[in-house]
């Protein structure tokens, strides 16, 4: 049986699979859509198409609702992640899927995949309404979680395959996590989305605690990835997992804390003894984790690696270390270190 995918120039969304029956129909209701099905070299105008250009005319009534009702499924991407310190993930796309990526990440990419700058998170028409106040609040909630106020979609326009890479951006390990593997939810510290398959929801997490949003590391907004589709998150260092039982907790450094489950609770607890305190170089405060749940920790959080950066450049203010000679300055400058 024949499969039929429907594009709206101008809109994120794809519709379809759909038989024939239900394509005359959408052809029908949007005859200015464009048209793919195996066998197809790339999208075609719907008038272009014997089997669908005579369903082409006034609508008798509304066109056939998404696939799955009213919240529909994230896009099945295919993907891989390559390299080890400095890791991208490569993502393969099919005839009308796309992957959203954040403003920058782009890598490289197949000439048949288009780049459409989107308002907001790139989410399919039929999601939470689709409307302009939702794109406007999913835009607003992307600031507020420290990210651009547009994203870049990924549509693969062409026939076959095509692939688009996305890297990040410090060293670190990319996780891909499927949403619908981990409850539909993962709360993630700021910033850390790299990529996703285009239905993936952003949103915002407020920590209601006073102290958690003061001293928990996260400030009181971390991100909200709900959905069923693969995301692709960063982590500074190499990651671990863990699991927790219900009630048990685990003591964090408050900036390395990468993603939990929406059902961990964080919280933040003071470090025991005034000596700990002053110089044990933690801080006042540990982040806690209590279960039950997963939670994901990174072994270098973007703070520390630009801390210690700073620390290291005289130029910053920072202290100079003198790594290059016993004369200082006038040896770095002699062995090629320094650049006028």
């Amino acid at each position: 049986m024949t499969q039929w995918y429907f594009h709206i120039p101008g809109q994120a969304e794809r519709i379809g699979p759909l038989d024939d029956d239900a394509a005359r129909r959408q052809a029908q209701g949007s005859p200015r859509a464009l048209v793919w099905c195996e066998g197809m070299n790339g999208w075609m105008a719907i008038a272009d198409v014997p089997e669908l250009r005579l369903a082409a005319g006034p609508s008798p009534g509304a066109p056939p609702p998404l696939p799955g009702g009213s919240r529909a499924r994230a896009d099945d991407i295919e993907f891989r992640i390559v390299g080890h310190e400095m890791q991208f993930v490569e993502i393969e796309l099919d005839p009308g899927e796309s992957a959203i990526a954040e403003a920058g990440a782009l890598m490289f990419k197949d000439a048949s995949v288009q780049m459409d700058t989107v308002f907001g998170d790139g989410r399919h028409e039929g999601q939470d309404g689709g409307g302009f106040m939702d794109k406007l609040m999913s835009a607003g909630k992307r600031v507020l979680t420290g990210e651009s106020l547009f994203a870049t979609l990924y549509t693969h326009t062409g026939h076959g395959k095509a692939k688009v890479a996305f890297a990040a951006p410090y060293p670190g390990t990319v996780l891909a996590m499927k949403l619908d593997e981990h409850g539909g939810k993962l709360v993630c510290q700021k910033d850390s989305f790299l990529a996703g398959a285009r239905g993936v929801r952003i949103g915002v997490h407020f920590q209601r605690k006073v102290m958690t949003g003061l001293f928990g590391g996260e400030g009181f907004i971390m991100q909200k990835l709900e959905g069923d589709g693969w995301v692709f998150v960063h982590a500074g260092g190499c990651v671990v997992e863990r699991e927790l039982a219900a009630g048990e907790r685990l003591d964090v450094d408050t900036g390395c804390v990468v993603a939990y489950h929406a059902s961990v609770d964080m919280d933040v607890r003071r470090v025991a003894g005034v000596k700990s305190m002053i110089f044990g170089g933690e801080g006042v405060f540990l982040a806690t984790l209590t279960g039950p749940g997963k939670v994901w920790l990174q072994s270098l959080p973007f703070s520390r690696l630009a801390g210690r950066m700073f620390a290291a450049a005289p130029q910053g203010g920072g202290q100079n270390r003198g790594e290059g000679s016993v004369l200082g300055g006038l040896g770095r400058l002699l062995d090629g270190d320094n650049k006028f």
